[in-house]
C-alpha cells in the first residue's frame, strides 16, 4: 500500500500544481531555456530601441545650446537685409516653431532622411558616407592592433602575476592609458614630423595623403601618413584592454578546474590557452564590442589634430560653425553604432556562458 502511494506522492510534488508527473516536469525543463532566451533577447533588443529614440531626442535639442548662429555663418559675415536672413530660415525650417522643428526631424530621420548640411549645402548622410571609409581605415587598423596587443599582453602578465614583466606592463598601461590623446599626438608630430635636435621628420605631420600618386605609391603613402594616429590611438587604448584581461585573468586562476587539469598533466601554457583565458574572456568580449562601436565614432581630437578627412574631423567642422543638421547627424551615428555594438555583445554572451539569459 504505501510503496504503491509513494510514486504519485512523488509525481505530485515533482509536477507542481496543475502538473501531470515527471512527464509534464521534464517538457516544462525543456522548455523554459529557449523561452528565457527569446525573452532575453526580446528586453535587449527593447533596451537598445528605447536608447536610440532618446539618442534622437537628445541629439536635437542638446546642440541647440551650443552658441552661435547658422545663417550668420552662411552669410559668410556679408552685410544682408532682414528679408535675406528671412529667406534663408524659411529654407532650412529655422523659423519654424521648436516643436515642429523636432517633430519633422524625427519624421525625416526614422525614414534615412538626417537633413542637409548648412555648411556643405548637401545631404548629411552622403557627407558621413564620404568620410566613413577614412574612419574606418584609421579607427579599424588601430582597434585591430591595441585589442590583439592588450588581449596579449594582459594574458601574460596575469599568468605571470607579481613579476617583473606584470609590474612593467602594469605600470606602462596606466601611465599611457592617462595621457590626452591629442596631447600624445602632438608630441609625436614634433618629435617624429617636425623633428626633434638630432631626429629628422620621418612622418607627414597631418593629412591622408600626399596627392599626385597613383597604385602602388598611393597606398604606400596612404601608410606612411597612417603611421602617427595609428600610433596614438594604439598606445593610449590597449591598456584599457590589457587590464581588463588581465584583471578577469586573475579572477579565473584560482579555480579549481585549473588545479584538475594540471593534475591530468597539461603543459601551464594548454591550461592557460585552452581554459582559464576562454573562462576570463566575458568582459573582454564586451569592452572588444564597445570599442568596435567606437571605430565607427572615430575619435575627434586624434582625427583633428592629424588632419585626418573622417567623421571626427567632420564632426569638429560641423560643432565649429555650428552646423546643426551635421552634427545631429554624426552625433546620431556614432551613439547608434555603441547601441548596436553593445546589444550584440549582449545576445552573445549566452553563447559564450550558458549560464546568462537563462
Amino acid at each position: 500500500m504505501t510503496a504503491e502511494a509513494t510514486p504519485s506522492a512523488l509525481d505530485t510534488a515533482v509536477a507542481g500544481p496543475g502538473g501531470s508527473g515527471p512527464a509534464a516536469a521534464g517538457r516544462a525543463r525543456s522548455g523554459r531555456p529557449g523561452a528565457g532566451y527569446a525573452r532575453y533577447v526580446a528586453g535587449k533588443l527593447g533596451g537598445a530601441a528605447v536608447s536610440l529614440l532618446a539618442v534622437l531626442v537628445t541629439s536635437f535639442f542638446l546642440f541647440r545650446l551650443i552658441p552661435g548662429d547658422p545663417v550668420k555663418f552662411m552669410t559668410g559675415g556679408r552685410p544682408v537685409s532682414a528679408e535675406q536672413i528671412a529667406a534663408y530660415r524659411r529654407e532650412f525650417g529655422l523659423d519654424l516653431p521648436m516643436w515642429r522643428q523636432f517633430t519633422q526631424y524625427c519624421g525625416k530621420a526614422l525614414t534615412g532622411d538626417l537633413g542637409t548640411s548648412y555648411q556643405f549645402h548637401v545631404p548629411v548622410t552622403d557627407k558621413i558616407t564620404e568620410a566613413l571609409p577614412n574612419t574606418l581605415l584609421l579607427t579599424g587598423t588601430a582597434f585591430v592592433l591595441y585589442t590583439a596587443l592588450g588581449v596579449f599582453l594582459g594574458t601574460r602578465s596575469a599568468w605571470r602575476h607579481g613579476r617583473l614583466g606584470d609590474r612593467f606592463h602594469t605600470g606602462l598601461a596606466l601611465t599611457l592609458y592617462s595621457i590626452p590623446s591629442f596631447w600624445l599626438g602632438l608630441l609625436l608630430i614634433i618629435v617624429l614630423s617636425v623633428g626633434a635636435g638630432p631626429v629628422p621628420g620621418l612622418f607627414p605631420t597631418g593629412g591622408m595623403e600626399s596627392g599626385g600618386k597613383e597604385g602602388f605609391a598611393y597606398v604606400v603613402d596612404v601608410v606612411h601618413h597612417l603611421v602617427l594616429p595609428v600610433v596614438t590611438l594604439v598606445a593610449v587604448e590597449y591598456g584599457q584592454t590589457l587590464l581588463v584581461t588581465r584583471s578577469a585573468l586573475l579572477d579565473e586562476m584560482g579555480g579549481d578546474y585549473l588545479t584538475t587539469a594540471r593534475a591530468k598533466g597539461l603543459r601551464d601554457d594548454l591550461v592557460r590557452r585552452r581554459h582559464a583565458v576562454p573562462n576570463a574572456m566575458l568582459p573582454t568580449v564586451t569592452l572588444i564590442f564597445v570599442n568596435l562601436g567606437r571605430t565607427v565614432a572615430g575619435v575627434i581630437l586624434v582625427e583633428t589634430v592629424f588632419s585626418w578627412p573622417g567623421l571626427g574631423g567632420l564632426f569638429y567642422q560641423a560643432l565649429s560653425v555650428p552646423d546643426l543638421p551635421l552634427v545631429q547627424g554624426l552625433f546620431f551615428v556614432f551613439a547608434a553604432a555603441v547601441i548596436i555594438m553593445n546589444t550584440l555583445a549582449d545576445l552573445l554572451y549566452p553563447l559564450l556562458d550558458p549560464r546568462v539569459g537563462r
